[in-house]
């Protein structure tokens, strides 16, 4: 369903997400994120990225769950989503309006922008 790494190496969260969510599932996810954040050593200001290439969207009710218990999560520096699906990148769009956010259609695009200098973010 979901997997989590934090790479010390280049000061990224990288998750994968591969398959869909039940608002239990949902929460569990959460709990285990805080958690493992918790006991990984980074702070605000890490690089974020969630690969959701394996799913095209999420239900409803899970992605609002996430969404509320992720709510006081430490803040990333920035955040690259991966989905090549129209219907994912909208659902993406309508929840996270970071402007330190992008969507991406592959990992590699993603990872290139995430450890980019920061004069390249424009």
């Amino acid at each position: 369903m979901y997997s989590f790494e934090f790479r010390h190496d280049i000061n990224l969260l990288d998750i994968c997400w591969s398959g869909l969510f039940t608002p239990a599932i949902a929460m569990r996810y959460a709990r285990e994120l805080v958690d493992a954040f918790r006991r990984s050593g980074f702070r605000p200001g890490y690089r974020l990225r969630i690969d959701m290439s394996a799913i095209t969207v999420q239900p409803q009710d899970a992605v609002m769950t996430v969404h509320e218990a992720l709510r006081d999560f430490p803040r990333a520096s920035r955040i690259a989503m991966v989905t090549s699906s129209a219907i994912g990148r909208q659902q993406i769009r309508r929840l996270m309006t970071q402007p330190y956010l992008r969507v991406f259609d592959t990992a590699e695009d993603s990872l290139e922008w995430l450890t980019s200098p920061e004069e390249s973010l424009a």
